[in-house]
């Protein structure tokens, strides 16, 4: 029984390796206001080079008292308000999505210390089939949005190949 359960276990961690090396990050920065505010956000395009849909449910890291997926909504006034997502975001099979600013981030709040630019944040992004996936993101409190298709043009969605 015991031989049973460890060969379960090692098909199971097997699986979720190989839905890891499905899922790469790309472009990441973070930026806060000030070196001296108390929040800051993270943006980043993150890949699914699998066959099967993932799905980003949660983050976490020790810069912030509190780490979340957040997004931008518009309510019934026209307000575009941030807010936690709820359930995670998906990433397509074979497609991306865009975490970026005025859409889906990861937002901190509560900085344990000042972020100055190029200071790296290790960041566990946690992956609904992939499992944890480290990524170290380097602060850019410079950067801004780009106009000409890069994060400021996908206003977060998902993109995944025409057929």
């Amino acid at each position: 029984m015991i031989r049973t359960l460890s060969l379960a276990a090692t098909l199971v961690a097997g699986t979720a390796a190989m839905a890891a090396a499905d899922i790469t990050i790309h472009d990441a920065y973070a930026r806060s206001a000030t070196p001296v505010a108390k929040s800051g956000a993270a943006f980043m395009v993150i890949e699914n080079d699998g066959s099967e849909a993932d799905r980003l449910i949660g983050v976490a890291s020790e810069a912030a008292a509190v780490v979340e997926l957040h997004t931008h909504a518009q309510d019934d006034t026209g307000m575009m308000l941030m807010r936690p997502v709820e359930g995670g975001l998906e990433i397509p099979a074979d497609g991306s999505h865009a975490l970026q600013r005025g859409g889906d981030h990861v937002m901190f709040m509560g900085l344990t210390e000042g972020w100055e630019n190029g200071d790296t944040i290790p960041v566990t992004l946690t992956f609904e089939r992939a499992g944890d996936v480290q990524v170290d993101i380097v602060v850019d409190r410079d950067r801004q949005p780009a106009q000409d298709g890069g994060h400021g043009a996908m206003q977060g969605m998902d993109t995944a190949p025409t057929n």
